[in-house]
């Protein structure tokens, strides 16, 4: 048996402490909190990795604080296109869905995707259709938008306008969970909505397996939080565990080389949460926050949207 561990994010680029209420960032904390709980409850009880990260993206998705599921982002056209993705570390299994429109909660999809075997990825229509055939829960689009959504686009398209730029929170968003289990597995999942006022039919870097999320036994797990279209370009999950594998990187130094050094010429927002077979957690990050949470080996929980760090029971 070997320890667990578990690391979860619900988006980098958080706005500056000012711009919300004590009480509002304490609302995020506590959907934080509760992720974090439902995946490690599977953890605590001998549940395998990929199950404990489905239930703390699941959770996130249900919550309206994240964009994923209920909450997501609108695109150009003022619609919801979701992406979700999940592997498993043991197995190297994995299922990806993008630009679905009615999934309720899009990583049941792609975990079932997954289960299925007949393919890793689906895309639009047919990954609604997909998760219907599987008896998945779907909705209008209506479920998913929320008025803070509404008034980014908003926001949006009149920086678009004005030729201004967007704060990276009304930019874009991402949740992901990554896992170790008692038995030395590892896993990652990871859901969004895709950034606000995005193209109709752009797919970022979270159902891409190796991009936004990346899992392998012996390595690590990832999944990361940011300007898509760079984490692809990087294939930053399979480069962090590649530099683990072969360089003999620790995850430390690997996730932060990524996040600090092969990112930064670019001046995006970029985070990610990562796990390795030890128990070692790593949550880097170049915006003023990411909203994360994490349980170490020893067995304590913790949650933080800016620098200050709250311990939670579990």
């Amino acid at each position: 048996m070997t320890k667990i561990a578990l690391a979860i994010h619900g988006g980098c680029g958080v706005l500056p402490e000012d711009s919300m209420t004590p009480q509002e960032w304490a609302e995020a904390r506590q959907d934080l909190a509760k992720a974090l709980r439902a995946g490690y409850s599977v953890l605590a009880s001998g549940g395998k990795a990929v199950d404990a990260v489905e239930a703390a993206v699941i959770t996130m998705e249900d919550s309206p604080h994240f964009n994923a599921g209920h909450g997501a982002a609108l695109n150009e056209n003022g619609v919801h296109e979701l992406d979700a993705s999940i592997m498993d570390g043991a197995t190297l299994e994995a299922g990806a869905i993008s630009a679905a429109r009615a999934i309720r909660n899009p990583i049941k999809a792609a975990r079932a995707l997954m289960e299925d075997g007949r393919a890793v990825y689906l895309t639009g229509a047919a990954a609604d259709d997909f998760a219907r055939s599987k008896g998945l829960k779907t909705e209008p689009q209506s479920y998913f938008t929320t008025q803070k959504r509404v008034e980014a686009l908003e926001a949006m398209k009149a920086h678009a306008a004005a030729g201004t730029d967007a704060t990276e929170n009304e930019k874009h968003g991402t949740v992901g969970a990554v896992a170790l289990d008692a038995n030395g597995h590892l896993a990652a999942a990871t859901s969004t909505g895709g950034y606000t006022n995005k193209p109709d039919g752009r797919v970022g870097d979270s159902p891409i397996i190796g991009a936004g999320t990346y899992a392998r036994n012996g390595a690590c797990a990832v999944s990361g939080t940011g300007k898509g279209e760079f984490f692809i370009r990087y294939v930053v999950g399979h480069e962090i565990a590649a530099r683990i594998s072969y360089l003999n990187q620790s995850l430390e130094t690997a996730a932060n080389g990524l996040v600090h050094d092969d990112l930064a010429p670019h001046s995006i927002g970029a985070g990610l949460v990562a796990v390795d077979g030890e128990g070692n957690i790593s949550a880097p990050y170049n915006t003023p926050g990411m909203f994360r949470g994490w349980v170490t080996s020893a067995g304590k929980g913790f949650v933080a949207t800016h620098d200050e760090v709250f311990e939670i029971a579990l």
